[in-house]
């Protein structure tokens, strides 16, 4: 199917519902790198990650009958990416062993969580990842995953509701909760130099 000729996504679904065995593969490449960026920053792990996309783009194939349109087809696939996510996430026990460096980045880089001051060294760089990774790991998955769409991926609030299938006030409330609880975790990124007194949460800083 020629690219410059394809069907928009709902046209392709319906397709695929009455059987044309080529419609799903072209909703599939449309749309693969933003949902795999999705399941990445939610997961942190890129095989984990790779499991919850197969695993979600078999249940679209499966479920496209029951498509109804009543909102866009890129909305029902995020959803469907970010209930594998949570489902791995709530079977998860234990931590990944590397979170991936741009997950963690891209939270360090965000206004509201704060910006790292000058070039940081590479031993610096993965003790950050780390503590962000950790930091994520104990928030509410409701809190983690609002969190991911806004401030990881940037998607508008209205977007990340239509997604988790909340209400948009739910998505604000979430995601200022998580943000209150990263904050305190995470202070010593944009001080360095206090990293004992704000991660340990007791008394004031000690002056230098």
């Amino acid at each position: 199917m020629d690219a410059a000729q394809e069907p928009p996504d709902q046209e392709l679904l319906t397709r695929h519902a009455q059987g044309d065995d080529q419609a799903f593969a072209v909703l599939v490449r449309r749309h693969r790198e933003r949902l795999w960026a999705v399941a990445v920053r939610m997961l942190g792990d890129p095989e984990e990650a790779s499991d919850a996309l197969q695993d979600a783009f078999v249940s679209a194939f499966r479920a496209a009958d029951r498509f109804r349109g009543e909102s866009q087809v890129t909305t029902w696939l995020h959803r469907i990416v970010v209930n594998a996510c949570h489902d791995r996430l709530r079977r998860r026990k234990v931590r990944p062993a590397t979170p991936t460096e741009d997950s963690a980045l891209d939270v360090m880089s965000n206004e509201r969580l704060g910006r790292m001051g000058g070039a940081p060294d590479h031993a610096a760089q993965t003790e950050a990842r780390l503590d962000v990774h950790a930091a994520l790991e104990e928030l509410p998955l409701d809190q983690r995953m609002a969190l991911t769409l806004v401030d990881m991926l940037g998607y508008r609030v209205e977007e990340a509701a239509q997604i988790l299938d909340v209400a948009s006030g739910t998505v604000k409330s979430r995601c200022a909760r998580g943000r209150a609880k990263l904050l305190p975790s995470l202070a010593h990124l944009r001080n360095p130099q206090h990293r004992g007194d704000v991660t340990t949460g007791r008394g004031g800083a000690n002056p230098s």
